[in-house]
């Protein structure tokens, strides 16, 4: 126990940069990367790359990319299928970096776990984003980005100065994410394959 309170504020972080790779990946790593080079934030040995300008100016473009291609109906459902390549990797990279130097076996199972965050926020956020898509108004979709935006910056923030609130809400959002993507997976079963049953009832015999 005390070896798990002491490594609270890492788990924190790390689960922070994983569940937010997640939602918003290049705002993370730029967000990150902007507080080591400003000396607001010291990152772990193995996160230090992010400091560099180049990796901040490229994340930073990045951001600015994802933040309007993620506010367009559609646009963003398709920018979130293409981001499934790179979310789940990179969350599960900067998992392992929080954890880099406590040896590679420490690594690698921050490594597992990021990942697994990162794809469970990933998909809950896909799912999400594509049954709004479903609706003919944009101001649900709309929504939902600016509240993804604001719970990365804002998750970010409790999980540094308050990380066991950070991790319990993190459980808890985690539980929520897992039935809400059974829902979705049902939802899109009951849409697609209503007309194929519907075709095998009317079919002569």
């Amino acid at each position: 126990m005390d070896a798990l309170l002491q490594h609270l504020p890492e788990l924190a972080l790390a689960g922070a940069l994983a569940w937010g790779a997640g939602l918003r990946l290049y705002l993370v790593v730029f967000g990150l990367g902007l507080a080591g080079w400003l000396g607001w934030l010291p990152l772990p040995d193995h996160l230090q790359p992010l400091a560099s300008p180049i990796a901040v100016g490229a994340a930073g473009f990045m951001a600015l990319v994802e933040l309007f291609a993620d506010k367009l109906p559609w646009l963003d459902t398709l920018w979130d299928g293409l981001q499934t390549f790179v979310r789940i990797p990179a969350g599960a990279a900067l998992a392992a970096g929080v954890f880099g130097d406590a040896g590679a076996g420490t690594a690698l199972a921050a490594a597992l776990l990021g990942g697994t965050v990162t794809a469970t926020t990933h998909f809950s956020k896909a799912g999400a984003r594509a049954a709004a898509n479903a609706s003919p108004e944009p101001f649900s979709n709309w929504g939902l980005s600016f509240a993804e935006d604001v719970a990365v910056i804002g998750g970010t923030w409790l999980a540094l100065q308050y990380p066991a609130v950070f991790l319990v809400l993190l459980a808890a959002f985690l539980v929520g994410a897992l039935l809400l993507v059974g829902w979705v997976v049902r939802g899109f079963r009951r849409l697609f394959g209503r007309p194929a049953t519907a075709a095998r009832v009317s079919e002569p015999r």
